[in-house]
């Protein structure tokens, strides 16, 4: 169903609040900054810069170090040519670009290249702004094979190419091995050696938890994770309802607060949840934790115990979902062979994309960069890192829908009645998924 960009900002609008007052939808909230004094909503109207050069606008959502690295590859890739000048523009978090673009698109002031949180690309696909990159992956003689398997789940729909992956991550298991060490205790792979080590690790002194088993951030990234694991989906089949509820998601969501109650498992309050969790582990008062793999390089420099990664245990299957984005050619660009230099430049140059994955820590997403020899030696040297990339034989994405940033925040509301209000798990479902029907016929 093709919907006008319109008829979604104001949910996209309220959504943004909604998350400014908790945690991202997505896991950004662990490296990225929520503001930065120059982001922008406009573009400039000139297409060309200093010399005669093709102005290419790149509005992204990376901050702090992250951020650094991203405008140290865009300055390599001007300094590679003297034609194009690209311009990169933070614009606040995922979801802040989100609506900025939207508003940029309807006034046509839109940029050339923008950065799309990957559940957030098929909004704007079914919006019909952003241009096929298809003729220009073929012209460039670069083929979809060339990509890393697993992270082109949110870059196709109706056959064409929207978008290309760049800063992408996914969720894997943190573990403070001296502590599981200390206890004999071997590093969890399912659900059942979870519990039974995440209860092993917990310490109470006089009624009051010191030390807790597990934790996560507060986000809707891992009951995904957790309900893909159980054998079950987001959305059903038909794409018409949510594809689980008295099965795999009461089953989750009980695992969950059975664990909560013995002090196994700290959900920690929603407000910052990732970095509380994030300094929970590094200061030894939790064990282990689902976290994103963007937390990887500060953990590494923080912990001062054995730390070690690992893929998040099983139920049924090994199953997990990505997170990150990619980078799109917006339609209305004027400089569509510039803004596909750049971007091609950044999938295949070695000083493009690789730099940019080997500095930040995100996953490799093409096949060279997996097997060019600095990779290799970053993963003998942090075998921490290559778990993530190991791990995408399981990735799967099953809230790809045109509505989910609307369900999300009803599946928010879900998490929050359920793990912090402690309301009826199998209840709070039913309303879940008689909401999401409600959204999708709309």
């Amino acid at each position: 169903m093709k919907k006008a960009l319109s008829t979604v900002l104001l949910s996209m609008t309220m959504l943004s609040t909604l998350l400014a007052a908790c945690t991202s939808g997505q896991p950004q909230q662990t490296t990225e900054p929520k503001s930065n004094p120059q982001s922008s909503t406009t573009a400039p109207t000139t297409p060309t810069g200093a010399g005669g050069k093709t102005t290419v606008q790149f509005w992204h959502s990376l901050g702090g170090k992250n951020g650094e690295y991203t405008d140290a590859m865009i300055k390599r890739f001007n300094a590679s040519q003297d034609k194009i000048e690209v311009v990169g523009t933070f614009q606040g978090s995922y979801d802040e670009t989100v609506t900025k673009l939207q508003q940029a698109v309807a006034a046509k002031t839109g940029p050339d290249v923008a950065m799309l949180e990957r559940a957030y690309v098929q909004l704007f696909a079914d919006s019909e702004v952003l241009e096929d990159m298809n003729p220009f992956l073929k012209k460039s003689g670069l083929s979809k094979d060339d990509f890393t398997a697993g992270l082109l789940g949110h870059s196709i729909f109706n056959d064409k190419l929207v978008s290309l992956p760049l800063n992408r991550s996914t969720p894997i298991l943190h573990i403070n091995k001296t502590m599981l060490d200390e206890k004999g205790l071997a590093v969890p792979k399912t659900w059942d050696e979870l519990n039974k080590v995440a209860n092993a690790l917990v310490i109470k002194e006089n009624g009051e938890t010191k030390r807790y088993g597990y934790s996560m951030p507060y986000d809707t990234w891992y009951p995904i994770a957790m309900i893909t694991q159980a054998k079950g989906k987001f959305f059903n089949d038909a794409n018409t309802s949510i594809g689980f509820n008295n099965g795999e998601g009461v089953k989750v969501f009980k695992f969950l607060k059975d664990m909560q109650s013995t002090g196994a498992l700290y959900y920690p309050p929603a407000q910052d949840s990732g970095n509380i969790v994030n300094q929970m582990f590094s200061s030894g008062k939790i064990g282990m934790m689902f976290q994103s793999t963007g937390v990887i390089g500060s953990l590494t420099d923080t912990a001062k115990f054995n730390y070690v990664t690992a893929f998040l245990p099983m139920d049924q299957v090994y199953a997990n979902p990505t997170g990150g984005a990619n980078v799109a050619l917006m339609s209305n660009s004027k400089n569509k062979e510039a803004a596909w230099e750049f971007i091609r430049w950044t999938m295949t140059d070695p000083q493009g994309g690789l730099q940019f994955i080997l500095d930040s820590g995100y996953l490799p997403f093409t096949k060279k960069m997996v097997e060019s020899q600095q990779m290799k030696d970053l993963w003998a040297k942090q075998p921490n890192r290559k778990v993530a990339y190991d791990q995408l034989q399981y990735a799967v994405d099953t809230n790809k829908h045109v509505a989910w940033t609307q369900v999300m925040q009803e599946f928010n509301k879900a998490i929050q009645a359920i793990m912090y209000d402690n309301k009826n798990i199998e209840a709070t479902l039913d309303t879940f998924k008689k909401e999401t029907e409600r959204i999708i016929k709309k």
